[in-house]
């Protein structure tokens, strides 16, 4: 067989037939060729079965797609969504931040305002010798501040928690949205893409197996026609009828149509013609091996092919229920959206609150720094009051000796005076003319009165310049 369609060749007749012999076996050569029928059979089953599946394939990508356009359009609505109940996260926990960090702050500032008023002791002149030595803070009453800082603590602990909650529904809300695009993306290994935009490998492999159906017919077609010359040449060989009809006879399960040379006396043909028929006989005899394998190559390219084909539609199936799997997701995340949206506004409410108790109560906090910096400010202040008035009641106590001594020499002045003038004029004057006449002067006593004034404490000069010093400073830094 020169080809798939040529069955007679054109070669001058060779004179020297074929034996019977070798007909027969040519015949049954043939005969075992045409059990190839089964893989034409098959290669139509393919063929059919993927031109439905490529109706299927047409079918499901359309129902896929169609899903998953409308799916991607909701899951943008969603990320738009989650995107800004994320902002709200985000804003809320930089809010949160500022405000721990400006708590910290005044904490800080406070403590270090406590820790000076603990470390300040108080001047031993200033209070009872008695007691044991105190320091300011023990002026001060602690509790108010620990409450405060409580109370600031059980409002940061309420605000964590409101952002926790949040945080675990945007959470969740994300595991949903990943659930669905997951599903989406999702892919097999496979020879061939499915994503959108994909080209389907059916239609190519379609005419592929269009193609080599097509060749294998042609082929099964030429080993009929051996086949029927070889029982022509067996029948025009003298004792080959008998043979040619028990091997005919025998093709059992083999539907090869009805031939014209199987049935009936064979037509005379001259001599010449009989060479020619040979001579292609012996020719295509040659070639019906390679036919055969040929048919058989063919068809297990073509189940190759199908594989993928049945490969190719099962992950359309598999995307097709990831599709739809995702759609049933979509449907309950619709169903949780509210929820999410209301967690958001939740937060929003509950940290203005909670923001809202930190700041007054930060108020109250910067407050006491400010009163307790005021105390230790007044402190030194009243040590540099004390020096001041230990000074003025020494100028007072120095003016008033310095009067008592002036009024001393006037009151010896005085008497001097007076005893001059009782010599030089007593004589002359009776005694009872004025009963002061020889009365001495008036004496004066400048006497300190208290009047409910207290003592001013002895305080050191040394301890009196550090409390200026520390004054003069905490100018400084308000400048």
């Amino acid at each position: 067989m020169a080809s798939s369609t040529e069955s007679i060749s054109s070669q001058p007749p060779n004179q020297a037939f074929t034996p019977l012999e070798s007909l027969v076996s040519h015949l049954l050569a043939a005969k075992r060729s045409l059990s190839s029928i089964n893989h034409v059979y098959r290669a139509n089953e393919l063929v059919t079965s993927t031109r439905k599946s490529l109706e299927t394939n047409v079918i499901t990508s359309a129902r896929t797609d169609f899903l998953r356009t409308g799916i991607e359009s909701q899951v943008k609505i969603l990320t738009r969504v989650r995107n800004n109940t994320e902002g709200v996260a985000n804003e809320g926990a930089a809010e949160f931040k500022a405000v721990i960090f400006k708590l910290d702050t005044a904490d800080e500032r406070l403590r270090e305002t406590l820790n000076l008023l603990r470390d300040t002791l108080v001047e031993a002149s200033l209070r009872p010798e008695e007691e044991k030595r105190r320091n300011l803070l023990d002026f001060v009453d602690e509790t108010g501040v620990e409450g405060l800082m409580d109370a600031i603590k059980s409002s940061i602990d309420s605000a964590s928690a409101a952002h926790d909650d949040f945080r675990e529904a945007n959470l969740a809300f994300d595991e949903d949205l990943q659930s669905v695009q997951s599903l989406l993306q999702q892919k097999t290994h496979m020879a061939y893409s499915t994503g959108e935009g994909a080209r389907s490998p059916i239609p190519e492999i379609l005419q592929f197996m269009e193609e080599h159906a097509k060749d294998m017919a042609d082929n099964l077609e030429s080993l009929v026609r051996h086949f029927d010359l070889c029982v022509t040449a067996i029948k025009h060989t003298e004792g080959g009828g008998d043979a040619a009809q028990q091997i005919v006879g025998e093709l059992e399960g083999v539907d090869i149509g009805q031939t014209s040379s199987a049935d009936g006396p064979p037509s005379p043909i001259s001599s010449e013609e009989k060479g020619e028929m040979m001579e292609v006989l012996e020719k295509d005899a040659s070639q019906v091996e390679d036919v055969v394998v040929e048919i058989k190559e063919r068809i297990s390219e073509m189940e190759v092919q199908y594989d993928l084909v049945t490969g190719y539609l099962d992950q359309l199936a598999e995307e097709y229920a990831n599709t739809l799997s995702a759609f049933g997701l979509l449907e309950d995340i619709g169903l949780r959206l509210p929820g999410y949206i209301t967690q958001s506004h939740i937060f929003v409410m509950r940290w203005d609150e909670e923001k809202a108790k930190i700041e007054e109560r930060m108020e109250e906090l910067e407050g006491l720094s400010i009163f307790y910096d005021g105390f230790l400010l007044a402190y030194d202040n009243l040590l540099i009051e004390i020096g001041r008035r230990k000074a003025f009641e020494h100028k007072m106590e120095k003016v008033s000796q310095d009067a008592l001594a002036k009024i001393q020499t006037l009151y010896e002045d005085d008497v001097d005076e007076r005893a001059i003038f009782r010599q030089q004029q007593g004589g002359f004057l009776p005694a009872d003319i004025w009963p002061g006449l020889t009365a001495g002067p008036i004496r004066y006593e400048l006497v300190p009165v208290r009047d409910g004034a207290a003592k001013v404490p002895d305080v050191s000069k040394s301890v009196i310049l550090q409390a200026a010093t520390r004054v003069r400073n905490r100018e400084h830094k308000k400048i």
